[in-house]
């Protein structure tokens, strides 16, 4: 789970979005948060803050960020499915160059992290 801190800050970074009743949280690591503030931004500017957009729910979901909208158009929809896609190249843990890899179930890591939860695994 992201950590409260960061997760704060997105939150008041981008309050209109994370307004929704809805919201549960971040249910994705510290490494995606690069990630995540430059959809939030990117959303933000192209629907220049409006009050009707917002964010229902952000998790992991094999190996890959899932990030929901109360609405989507074209735009949102491509905005959101390049997230999507790249943070299956960023590791969930420290944000650096990873994949997706497989095991007891689908994670996003670099090879340090990887390798921690394989000895983890392990042991």
């Amino acid at each position: 789970m992201m950590s409260p801190e960061l997760e704060k800050q997105l939150i008041e970074k981008y309050p209109k979005l994370f307004s929704s009743k809805q919201f549960w949280g971040f249910e994705c690591g510290d490494g995606w948060y690069d990630l995540l503030d430059y959809l939030c931004g990117a959303i933000k500017q192209y629907t220049y803050d409006s009050d009707d957009l917002t964010v229902d729910q952000v998790k992991e979901k094999f190996g890959r960020l899932r990030f929901y909208l109360s609405r989507e158009d074209d735009v949102l929809h491509g905005m959101v499915s390049m997230a999507e896609y790249m943070s299956g190249r960023i590791c969930e843990t420290c944000g650096h160059r990873g994949k997706t890899r497989d095991g007891s179930w689908f994670v996003t890591l670099c090879d340090k992290h990887h390798e921690e939860r394989i000895g983890k695994i392990v042991e």
